[in-house]
């Protein structure tokens, strides 16, 4: 009776996700349905940038949402199991604190220095996969307890999480063809953030931005700042090598414009500080973000990327170190994918209103 019960809420909640609902509405349906399959204490959801699993939002569920500063300092500056982006790159994407401790949760950061004292035992932590990308990561956590999750929690987890994964980046490609047009013109704005992540000076112009993000503050930034920053403040960050952008996010703001942050170190007197660049996305930004979404191969990806970049086929071949004919290849087929027939077709699609739908 039980199990029934709780397959009878799994597919209600497998048809949420394709049931063609914005980020809050899929955010809420999940956070409302979820304990229903899986008796749990809190919930934390998130949706990440594909390219670099940076979060682009985030809801945690009391008492989680106190300690987000605390979580977030760990999952991007100590050394812990069950990494966010672990989960993502390796070949299992959905296990429990307890198992990979071997049952000895004390040998956790996470579990001794943050959950313990927030009376949580066990967590169940899933990076979400769709096609070739992760679109977000989900965290469950059960009161501190001997029992943790059993393996039917794991399996009823690895069976919604790769529809959750469809239902985020359902909500991206939604985004993108409801919302795309002429880029809308801003100044870039700065967050000037200490060491320690506590703001120092923020702009007029970052102020406006962050206003129009949506979603809950970590200790008063916008957990996408928060995030960007505390990556670059990792110990994996080296001052001096961050130009090329690997820690930027693409996201929009509640009103659908699409920014771009990014972080960088400062050097002055005083001291060492980090700067959060905001600004409008470049619109070569959009359309990799929208090519992610619509389930092209990474190969394919690259290439029309470089499209997107205004790239011949003879500078394409000298970056990618492919043949003419592998581009053509590639061209072909993400042409059918979009509906297109020639390159200028293409960019128009990517970069405009159209495309293919939320289905596809």
């Amino acid at each position: 009776m039980v199990t029934g019960i709780r397959e009878r809420r799994v597919e209600r909640l497998i048809d949420t996700c394709y049931a063609g609902l914005d980020l809050p509405e899929l955010t809420s349906e999940v956070l409302r349905r979820l304990p229903g399959i899986l008796p749990v204490e809190a919930v934390f959801f998130a949706a990440v940038d594909p390219a670099t699993l940076l979060f682009t939002s985030a809801t945690a569920q009391e008492p989680l949402g106190g300690a987000s500063p605390l979580f977030l300092d760990n999952e991007y500056g100590r050394d812990d199991v069950n990494k966010f982006t672990a989960l993502a790159r390796g070949p299992d994407n959905v296990t429990s604190l307890d198992r990979a401790t071997r049952g000895r949760r004390c040998d956790s950061a996470r579990y001794r220095e943050i959950m313990a004292g927030l009376g949580l035992g066990d967590e169940l932590r899933a990076a979400l996969i769709a096609g070739h990308d992760c679109w977000g990561v989900l965290c469950l956590h059960r009161a501190d307890a001997q029992a943790g999750f059993s393996s039917q929690d794991l399996g009823a987890l690895r069976q919604v999480a790769p529809h959750l994964a469809e239902g985020l980046r359902r909500t991206v490609v939604k985004g993108a063809l409801s919302h795309r047009g002429p880029e809308t013109p801003g100044t870039p704005g700065v967050i000037v953030l200490d060491q320690r992540l506590a703001l120092v000076s923020i702009s007029p112009d970052a102020e406006q931005w962050l206003a129009r993000l949506p979603g809950p503050r970590t200790v008063g930034l916008p957990v996408p700042v928060y995030s960007v920053a505390a990556h670059l403040a990792g110990p994996d960050a080296v001052p001096g090598t961050d130009g090329d952008r690997h820690g930027a996010v693409r996201l929009r703001t509640s009103d659908g414009q699409w920014l771009c942050l990014h972080a960088t170190h400062l050097r002055g007197a005083a001291g060492d500080q980090i700067a959060v660049v905001v600004e409008p996305a470049p619109a070569v930004e959009i359309g990799s973000l929208i090519l992610a979404a619509h389930g092209l191969t990474p190969a394919q990806t690259r290439v029309t990327s470089l499209v997107l970049e205004g790239c011949s086929t003879r500078e394409i071949i000298a970056r990618l170190h492919i043949s003419a004919y592998t581009v053509q290849e590639h061209l072909t087929a993400v042409f059918a994918r979009f509906g297109v027939r020639s390159r200028r077709e293409l960019i128009a699609a990517l970069l405009s209103s159209h495309g293919p739908s939320q289905e596809d």
